[in-house]
């Protein structure tokens, strides 16, 4: 029996663009025909993008799907493809169409709908209950769409229909842990089946979700047999040998590294250059305050648009410190980014006037909610001056808390750090400098430097936060852990410093519902997948 052989389309296929993604599925055909492909698969929904949202709801975005599928039938000719697209037929399903000999010969229905996390399958799905099982070149094929795999019954199924090979085609975001747990899930259904295994994963950053791609193939045996790099879009050649139920990848790139935090990197560079580029801009800028955090920032927007595309702005007011001056203009140096001073001093003194009649004399708080204001006001003034998105530079640790203020440092169409906690924005920039080969494109000072919103003189953050170390570890048990009160404190946390902390994660709900939109990169972001009430008596 010959090799059956197979081309992976790793490739970004963006939401909505139905007439493009066609085009590119064409394209795609069309190469691996070239290079004597059996068959091109393609990710779920490739057509329509994913995920496709309150788009599936309209008639006439259904209908351009179909369209699209149909002219791509006819050139399915010497080769066959497996393309995913919402399948309209009075209900719509998550479908796969399998095309060969100038038609459709075939069409798989996701069978399990998730309705979790950032999925919400279940309000626009019907779920499937065929099995869709092929023969392709000898080869038993079964046809399985992303959650289909992480249930056992629909490759049981598969297997008792003959199929030698599965084929799962899947849209499945990215976030630290979920690799691994891929690779568990899918080598468990070789084992329990003994069917080899093709996984595709779409690549790309669509709103708050990043899809990785991390495609890898499995033998029948259940052990790996090739794993593709993560963020990377590449069309990927495989063959399989039936016999032997056993993959060998042709030319597969390897990853430059497989460490976490370079892979948190990665996520997070692919998520500022997709939101940027498809939502019509080619520039961004950012406020850089020579801390932490707008460095991280600064270097990702670098390293996803190139240092022409990116400005940065310093905002200094009476407390901002000489070296907040000092590294700021020398990473942008290093960087290659224009960089220029706007002083706020003006501005807030003209509000403090003004309101002055009204309420006398600012507060403390108040006083300093002006000074970050007077910044997102200028920075998005200069926005829409020039052109540019303005990226705001907040953490997860600060959004969680309510350490932000509305209408000034939360001003900004993305935010790139927005899922990252304090302590791994520093895990990231010294990973970052070692990458860079030693030059510190992070300023050491700013890393070894005490955090600092530098609102009022002598000012850190832990003036009014805990210790980040204790924080981020209070908030990682209780956001991503779901637990309680009492389990945190039973874990050694000061009884205290816990109350407090989620005293002020559930009071804040109400600024994160304003927040800009930005990459999920773990297991429980804020926005589309932790939903919670922002009139809550819970604690």
């Amino acid at each position: 029996m010959a090799a059956l052989r197979l081309a992976l389309a790793q490739v970004d296929f963006p939401v909505g663009a139905v007439v493009a993604n066609g085009k590119r599925v064409g394209a795609l055909l069309g190469e691996a025909k070239a290079g004597g492909a059996d068959l091109l698969v393609c990710p779920e929904l490739a057509l329509s993008g994913y995920p496709p949202e309150d788009l599936l709801l309209r008639p006439s975005f259904l209908a351009a799907c179909q369209r699209e599928l149909d002219d791509l039938a006819g050139a399915a000719d010497g080769i066959a493809a497996l393309v995913g697209f919402p399948h309209s037929e009075g209900v719509v399903y998550n479908a796969a169409a399998l095309l060969r000999d100038g038609g459709v010969a075939q069409i798989a229905h996701k069978h399990a709908l998730p309705n979790y996390g950032v999925f919400d399958d279940k309000r626009y799905f019907e779920p499937g209950h065929a099995t869709a099982v092929t023969t392709l070149r000898g080869v038993r094929i079964g046809l399985l769409i992303c959650e289909d795999a992480w249930q056992p019954e629909s490759a049981a199924a598969a297997a008792r229909a003959g199929a030698e090979l599965l084929i799962v085609i899947n849209a499945s975001p990215f976030d630290m842990a979920k690799q691994a747990q891929r690779e568990q899930v899918l080598t468990a259904r070789a084992r329990e089946t003994g069917c080899a295994i093709a996984y595709l994963n779409m690549v790309g950053g669509q709103d708050e979700v990043v899809y990785d791609g991390a495609s890898f193939l499995v033998n029948g045996d259940g052990m790996v047999a090739a794993r593709a790099p993560a963020f990377v879009d590449a069309l990927l050649w495989a063959e399989f040998d039936g016999a032997s139920r056993r993959w060998a990848a042709r030319d597969w790139r390897t990853a430059d590294s497989t460490e976490p935090v370079a892979t948190l990197y990665a996520a997070l560079v692919r998520g500022v250059r997709d939101y940027v580029g498809k939502n019509g801009f080619e520039r961004a800028l950012l406020g850089l305050s020579g801390g932490i955090d707008s460095a991280l920032t600064l270097a990702l927007a670098v390293d996803a648009l190139g240092a022409g595309n990116v400005a940065a702005v310093m905002l200094p007011s009476r407390y901002t410190s000489g070296l907040s001056l000092r590294e700021a203009h020398a990473q942008a140096h290093t960087l290659g980014v224009e960089c220029c001073d706007v002083p706020i001093g003006a501005v807030v003194e003209a509000a403090a006037a003004a309101v002055a009649p009204a309420c006398g004399e600012l507060a403390d708080l108040a006083a300093q909610n002006v000074q970050a204001r007077a910044r997102g006001l200028l920075l998005m003034a200069l926005s829409n001056q020039t052109g540019k998105l303005l990226l705001t530079t907040g953490n997860k640790s600060e959004m969680a808390v309510g350490y932000a203020t509305l209408y000034g440092d939360m001003c900004g169409g993305y935010a790139p750090l927005k899922d990252v906690y304090k302590t791994e924005i520093y895990a990231l920039a010294r990973w970052r400098n070692g990458a860079a080969g030693g030059t510190d494109v992070i300023p050491q000072a700013v890393i070894e430097r005490a955090p600092s919103a530098e609102l009022r003189a002598d000012q850190t953050d832990q003036d009014s936060l805990p210790a980040y170390a204790v924080l981020d570890g209070i908030l990682k048990r209780c956001i991503e852990g779901a637990q309680s009160q009492a389990e945190i404190i039973a874990a050694g946390f000061d009884a205290g410093a816990v109350r407090r902390v989620v005293r002020m994660l559930y009071a804040s709900e109400f600024k994160r519902r304003q927040a800009a939109p930005g990459p999920r990169v773990s297991s429980c972001a804020f926005g589309r997948e932790r939903r919670y009430p922002i009139s809550n008596a819970w604690r």
